[in-house]
């Protein structure tokens, strides 16, 4: 038997609306929490996204579809590490705001996450981090992204 928790009558088996008071019962407040922890991880998942199209789009588009890829870029490591790092679009807004700077920070630490990630999935990984700062200071950022993807595409579904 189940109450709702704000005036106390008793509701029905998988009510999620009290009649009485119109407040939400934990079973709503349960239901819209695994809505948004499914958009927001993606179930866990990893998607496979192809490296080529991807560069032609961010080329097509001048940059824009880049910015989305490396939002997408880092929810996937995040999935895949286990680890409740920066949100992508974290790191973007911080990158713009820090003139760059945090997108140097930001690169080095994917090394260290993909490697972490590598062990937990059973592959061999080896820290990529000093690499991928070296290409974002000379502004190769894009290589730093097909070089991710590549090896995100090992753990995708």
């Amino acid at each position: 038997m189940n109450f709702c928790p704000k005036c106390g009558k008793q509701l029905q088996e998988g009510q999620t609306v009290c009649d009485n008071c119109g407040s939400q019962t934990q079973a709503q407040v349960n239901v819209v929490n695994n809505i948004i922890n499914h958009n927001t991880n993606n179930g866990g998942s990893i998607k496979k996204r192809e490296i080529v199209t991807s560069v032609i789009l961010s080329f097509i588009t001048c940059g824009i579809y880049s910015i989305i890829w490396s939002i997408f870029i880092n929810d996937d490591v995040n999935a895949a590490s286990g680890e409740q790092g920066t949100s992508g679009v974290m790191v973007v807004l911080l990158t713009i705001v820090t003139c760059g700077i945090y997108g140097i920070y930001w690169a080095y630490t994917m090394g260290k996450r993909m490697q972490i990630a590598g062990e937990k999935h059973g592959a061999s990984i080896s820290d990529n981090s000093i690499l991928y700062l070296v290409l974002q200071l000379f502004g190769l950022g894009i290589v730093n992204y097909c070089l991710i993807q590549n090896d995100l595409n090992r753990f995708a579904d």
